[in-house]
């Protein structure tokens, strides 16, 4: 999904699509919707006055959407808590091509081993922003607890790349036209967490190997 397309095609309106699409990827089991990638366009196009919201210049636009973004996100995580807290369970049977079951157990696992953490952490990593509310909704975490922290992921994630987008668009404005540079670094740093984990647990698979074999082996010596 190109953002330079998308401003093409809306103008303006590019603001108010993107805040639809951050939404439902916080909460509606749609973990393939770009929301890095928008968030961090649109701090490069109010930057350059590429869009304008409500007028009254970069910085007046930047706040506005800034305090915007946050609500969207904030609602899209309430929406996904809820759906969980009423149907969560029934959820992690469905195995299908977008609501895949190993997703539900990663996240499951994500949000145990991190806790209400995992609601500031899973921010930036990606389908575990799509599905950690719904864990937390489905594990009947504390409603109170679970907006608070979910407050404070969707002020850090939003506004730290927003603001990246932001600075370096004014600092580099030819990034306008060349968003997509941006975007692959941004891609890259996302992919991070995924291979950080990807490998503790590929150690501690490996552990798990090497003692059934040790307990194997012990047996089978006793045995004979």
């Amino acid at each position: 999904m190109d953002p330079n397309w998308l401003l093409d095609q809306f103008g303006t309106a590019f603001f108010w699509v993107s805040l639809v699409i951050i939404f439902v990827e916080c909460g509606l089991f749609f973990p393939f919707l770009p929301g890095d990638t928008l968030l961090v366009a649109m701090g490069i196009f109010i930057a350059n006055e590429d869009i304008s919201i409500i007028g009254g210049g970069p910085m007046v636009n930047l706040a506005f959407g800034l305090v915007v973004m946050v609500a969207g996100a904030l609602a899209g995580n309430v929406a996904g808590y809820e759906i969980g807290r009423k149907i969560g369970p029934p959820l992690y049977q469905h195995d299908g091509r977008i609501l895949k079951r190993e997703y539900f157990k990663k996240t499951e696992a994500f949000f145990e081993k991190h806790g209400r953490k995992a609601l500031v952490i899973g921010r930036f990593v990606p389908f575990v922003r799509t599905y950690i509310t719904v864990v937390a909704g489905a594990t009947r975490m504390d409603r109170r607890k679970f907006i608070v922290w979910s407050l404070v992921g969707a002020i850090t994630w939003v506004a730290s790349i927003m603001l990246l987008g932001y600075f370096v668009g004014a600092s580099v404005p030819w990034l306008a036209t060349n968003v997509d540079y941006l975007i692959l670094g941004l891609l890259a740093l996302s992919v991070v967490p995924i291979v950080i984990e990807w490998w503790r647990h590929h150690d501690d698979d490996d552990e798990d190997e090497d003692e059934e074999s040790s307990s194997s082996a012990k047996s089978e010596s006793t045995s004979s």
